[in-house]
């Protein structure tokens, strides 16, 4: 079972030297990979109910805000060598998809290949608003944004037209360093985001799943799967159980689920508290012959 890391980075305290010893000290304990998540802007007062917390509210202060995951997963990149590079997710539809394409092309390159881009529709409609993108139809548009990210990242001269973005013939470089292109995971558990892993994607990030909920999603990812003919083997499945507990008994259990990665969370309100958190989660859930 691999295990992997999901950071939010909230400010003040995911510095420079934060973000440093978060790549370094995963990397050397043995961790798969590192996720983290984006939100560009957030809100005191919103109507929009963030489906992983019972109040419906995200645990993300609005005065602290959440670190860009493209230009904090370059830094991490800078100090790693081997650890997978993940977004967990990137909201795709509120997004310019020329932009998002070089950023995770420029990833990829520069990480000589260990980009996974995780990505997702959003839940948050004032974000959206916020910068200027339409809420409504996003799954559309997201399906729509990743066409024309893979033909930039794959076609030497790319061009693209539907109802949602017209791209005119042109080039982009650097192409990334995967191919066809970095591995593209879904995040979502409604039958809509399945449906995305199955006609798209090469991985279901599952959120908030405790083992008995991710072998849910997996079994309803497996039957999309088949009326796609595409086989299970085709599609990593990556769970984060975010606040849910986490010990190598539902390790066992989300490996007898059909789980192929755990990615536990990890925050900390300074570096020396985020090496401890570390090499404790490492101690409990990381095999000794993996660490460095």
């Amino acid at each position: 079972m691999r295990v992997g890391i999901f950071a939010p980075l909230t400010a003040p305290a995911a510095t420079g030297g934060y973000i440093e010893t978060l790549g370094r000290s995963a990397e050397e304990l043995g961790f798969a990979s590192i996720w983290l998540a984006e939100h560009v802007v957030l809100f005191h007062q919103y109507d929009s109910i963030y489906p992983y917390a019972d109040d419906g509210k995200i645990p993300a202060p609005p005065e602290n805000g959440i670190l860009d995951p493209f230009t904090s997963l370059g830094y991490i990149a800078a100090v790693t060598s081997e650890i997978r590079l993940g977004t967990g997710i990137c909201l795709v539809p509120q997004r310019n998809p020329v932009y998002t394409a070089k950023e995770a092309a420029n990833i990829d390159f520069l990480s000589n290949g260990r980009l996974d881009f995780g990505v997702g529709v959003g839940w948050l409609a004032e974000e959206f608003e916020a910068v200027d993108a339409r809420f409504d139809r996003r799954g559309a548009r997201c399906r729509s944004y990743l066409e024309v990210i893979r033909r930039l990242w794959r076609d030497d001269r790319a061009e693209y037209q539907d109802e949602f973005y017209t791209l005119p013939r042109c080039s982009m470089n650097p192409k990334p360093i995967q191919t066809p292109h970095p591995p593209i995971h879904f995040g979502g558990e409604s039958d809509a985001a399945l449906a995305r892993v199955a006609d798209l994607g090469q991985g279901w990030y599952g959120f908030n799943r405790d083992p008995a909920e991710a072998r849910d999603g997996i079994s309803r990812l497996r039957r999309v799967l088949g009326q796609r003919d595409r086989s299970p083997d085709d599609v990593q499945i990556t769970i984060s159980p975010y606040i849910k507990p986490v010990d190598a008994d539902a390790l066992e259990r989300y490996r007898d689920a059909g789980v192929d990665q755990v990615v536990v969370l990890a925050a900390a309100r300074d570096e020396a508290a985020l090496r401890a958190q570390l090499e404790a989660l490492a101690d409990r859930l990381v095999e000794p012959a993996k660490r460095m």
